[in-house]
């Protein structure tokens, strides 16, 4: 069990929220990401930290209907970064450029939902 005095000083709490696109003009605060992640000097995610604390880079995905997923940060041999849920990959949802984003509140960050990227807003950062 993990208690937050075991969460490294680098690792923050980050908000993403649906932002603008064209099935959600107004974007949808009610459907996002919360991430407890590693971030570098630059607000980037850190892979050096993520390395060494794997088990606690968290996601958990919710929707304005109440469905929560949880599941952890990861990183395939080349870079990418992904949310993982389950066993196996039919689940996983990769970010674009993940690891060059700065997860910076204001800033906008691409998830992919199945074939498709949708736009997520960053709406919060702090310390957990």
């Amino acid at each position: 069990m993990v208690t937050m005095k075991d969460i490294p000083p680098q690792f923050r709490h980050v908000r993403l929220v649906l932002a603008r696109e064209k099935e959600h003009p107004d974007g949808d605060r009610d459907a996002g990401y919360d991430l407890l992640v590693p971030l570098d000097e630059d607000y980037r995610l850190d892979p050096r930290e993520w390395k060494k604390h794997q088990a606690i880079c968290r996601v958990r995905q919710f929707d304005r209907h109440g469905d929560v997923k949880i599941g952890l940060l990861r990183r395939k041999p080349g870079g990418q970064w992904y949310f993982d849920y389950e066993e196996g990959e039919s689940d996983d949802e990769a970010g674009f450029r993940l690891g060059e984003e700065r997860f910076v509140t204001g800033e906008y960050v691409s998830i992919r939902h199945g074939e498709e990227f949708r736009p997520y807003r960053v709406v919060r950062v702090e310390r957990p």
